[in-house]
């Protein structure tokens, strides 16, 4: 039988990768429930704040937007943004490697759910300057 803690997991169980721009709190990955191939978690932005231009270099990406209204950018594979107005149940995928960027434009919080695949690439947002690990519960 599955261990009930590491199967059902909700962001306040866990702590959370905490940035001047919002928050990562993985509720899926290695170290928190054994996941072998890929990781996930949610993002909270505050209204205008996004995370800025940046890869996840041998990973895909998947982002889901729970709540709120913002833009998002995906370079395509001449490296040419290509941006769109993103909201609730917006699937955004993200081939491997390739650089994107996420705003939220609305006056509410915007949540969104992320998948890498393979498990990892999340753990070099530990080496950005205003990152700072949240206690489980905040």
């Amino acid at each position: 039988m599955a261990d009930r803690e590491k199967v059902f997991v909700y962001p306040k169980d866990v702590s959370a990768f905490g940035f001047d721009w919002g928050r990562l709190s993985l509720t899926v990955a290695p170290e928190v429930n054994g996941a072998e191939r890929f990781s996930g978690g949610v993002v909270d932005l505050p209204p205008g704040k996004g995370h800025t231009r940046h890869n996840h270099p041998g990973a895909e990406e998947i982002i889901f937007v729970i709540s709120g209204n913002g833009e998002q950018m995906v370079e395509d594979e001449k490296g040419n943004p290509v941006v769109a107005k993103v909201g609730p149940g917006c699937t955004i995928y993200v081939p491997e490697s390739r650089f994107h960027s996420t705003l939220n434009t609305g006056d509410q919080p915007m949540q969104l759910f992320v998948v890498y695949s393979p498990a990892g690439p999340e753990l070099a947002l530990r080496d950005l300057p205003d990152f700072r690990l949240l206690p489980a519960g905040r």
